[in-house]
């Protein structure tokens, strides 16, 4: 029995030495973490005092706009007074060779003749600029302009592309020619992909005979960029229609010319047999 007792007491004041412990130990860390608290926020301000969330918004931000219109500026242009090489070879308005100067004298003559400077060549051991006038420089900047309209660069032509079966109805045919034709008089590339219908009777080319249908509704227009081959173990034929570059329109309406004339002179030569017949 004074087992047991003993026992029990010991038992006791070890739970009472433990949370003696306990308490002890959180009240030091609760003193080290105050001040420290205290000083963290008295170092860092307010994240509302310093930062400025952008609104969500659906309308474009005109910053954002104005830097767009920066970089789709022509390369041609005036670089100002920012030389950065000390000596450039410069030409001057009329093209004249100046041979090689020092910056600071460049930027003397610009004064004088109410001119700008514009690099032609960086490649050189010393970069080539040209003083132009501000007329000059805009007159420029318009033919780059036309330049780039007149042959556009290769990766920005896009391709459409249209899949239908050999046995399609004419209505049917129609209507996906003139899609096609809107696609090319607005500089697409067309991929036309005819499968194989499915009567066994069908002659083997009738599917290739379907894209030059195609293609012969739009004369003057376009032209094959790829021609009808045959895809899917012969199971359909693809063709790629374009349009027709400057130099090919201009030849298909020489041509048409051409042709028209002949029909003429020959329908002449024909009135004038028949006039020598009814003498």
């Amino acid at each position: 029995m004074a087992a047991l007792l003993l026992k029990r007491l010991t038992s006791q004041s070890i739970k009472t030495g433990n949370n003696c412990i306990s308490r002890c130990l959180g009240k030091c860390i609760l003193h080290e973490t105050i001040p420290a608290q205290r000083s963290l926020g008295a170092s860092v301000p307010r994240l509302s005092s310093w930062i400025h969330a952008k609104a969500f918004s659906t309308v474009a931000d005109p910053q954002d706009e104005r830097k767009k219109k920066k970089k789709s500026k022509p390369a041609f242009n005036s670089i100002g007074r920012k030389i950065h090489e000390r000596v450039i070879h410069v030409l001057d308005e009329a093209g004249n060779d100046l041979g090689n100067m020092h910056r600071a004298d460049v930027i003397r003559l610009m004064n004088e003749r109410d001119l700008r400077l514009v690099k032609r060549d960086s490649g050189t051991e010393s970069p080539q600029y040209q003083l132009l006038t501000g007329a000059q420089i805009h007159k420029e900047q318009l033919r780059l302009r036309e330049l780039e309209k007149a042959n556009p660069k290769a990766g920005s032509t896009l391709t459409k592309e249209l899949s239908f079966s050999s046995n399609i109805g004419q209505h049917d045919l129609d209507t996906k020619s003139k899609q096609i034709q809107q696609w090319i008089e607005k500089q697409y590339k067309v991929q036309i992909t005819i499968k194989k219908g499915k009567n066994p009777e069908e002659p083997e080319q009738k599917m290739e005979e379907i894209c030059h249908q195609i293609l012969q509704t739009l004369p003057g227009l376009a032209t094959f960029s790829s021609r009808p081959q045959p895809v899917r173990g012969g199971k359909a034929v693809m063709c790629v229609l374009r349009h027709l570059s400057k130099k090919e329109e201009n030849a298909w309406r020489e041509a048409q010319g051409t042709q028209k004339g002949d029909t003429l002179n020959k329908e002449n030569r024909n009135n004038q047999e028949s006039d020598v017949v009814h003498q």
